[in-house]
């Protein structure tokens, strides 16, 4: 018990600095940025599984031209409804930045499994039993399957398989340091930019 309080204090803690110091400055000039290439709403909202299975509208930077197929189809590579700016967003992930409202709303934790569309959610909950295991615990903004190369497409069921794993390891494993760790590589991540970001 005394591990989740102090995860979610420091959940508390770390977005609040993250959005006095990084999103009240950077918010404006993305936004600018975002509705100079296309017509649309600066954020972009999309229902997802949380913990328990809950549902919650999860938050971004709007990266794509405004679609129908958004809640269905995932971003591929070289996806022609992701605009230029939106490139740069989510190779730098600085895409997610709005979800540490998320976390102060307490729908998402800094470090854990990422949250999935419901339609992924009820597809790939009928693959594995370990499915169900990554609800146990608030989603969120990265996590060790992200630090490790498994995110973007999933282009089979062994890579979703592979990203589970990693989502039960973290569980089994979480501590502050860990935590601390993930963070620490996320950064140097969005620095250098991702490969596997589309």
């Amino acid at each position: 018990m005394l591990s989740y309080l102090l995860k979610r204090i420091f959940d508390i803690v770390f977005s609040l600095f993250v959005i006095l110091f990084v999103f009240s400055w950077l918010y404006p000039v993305l936004a600018i940025l975002i509705k100079l290439e296309s017509k649309g709403p600066v954020f972009f909202s999309q229902v997802r599984t949380g913990r328990d299975g809950s549902h919650f509208k999860c938050y971004k930077f709007r990266s794509m031209r405004v679609n129908t197929s958004a809640d269905k189809i995932q971003a591929t590579r070289n996806d022609k409804r992701v605009t230029r700016v939106g490139t740069f967003l989510r190779k730098t992930s600085l895409d997610e930045l709005p979800q540490f409202f998320n976390v102060l709303a307490g729908n998402m934790s800094i470090v854990g499994p990422r949250p999935h569309m419901i339609i992924h959610t009820e597809e790939y909950s009928l693959l594995t039993e370990q499915y169900h295991a990554r609800h146990t615990h608030r989603p969120g903004i990265t996590g060790w399957a992200q630090i490790n190369g498994l995110r973007g497409e999933v282009a089979d069921v062994s890579a979703m398989l592979k990203r589970v794993d990693a989502d039960v390891w973290y569980l089994k494993n979480r501590s502050i340091l860990l935590d601390l760790k993930i963070i620490f590589v996320t950064f140097w991540i969005t620095i250098k930019g991702d490969k596997n970001a589309y």
